[in-house]
């Protein structure tokens, strides 16, 4: 659960890249909307491992 986690903030934060400062002028808006559901699904993903107490597994 915890690589979905890391991985999902990290998606996040490269669509924000592209979507935010215009390297990818075409697919402006989609790389701002995979930004913003991917920081959801993150968010998701960070409490749910929380809520389990389970410690992370790397």
């Amino acid at each position: 659960m915890l690589r979905w986690t890391l991985t999902f903030l990290l998606v996040a934060i490269i669509a924000g890249v592209f979507g935010f400062t215009g390297i990818a002028a075409g697919a402006v808006d989609i790389a701002r909307i995979l930004f913003v559901v991917f920081v959801v699904l993150f968010l998701i993903s960070a409490v749910m491992q929380a809520i389990q107490g389970k410690p992370p597994a790397i």
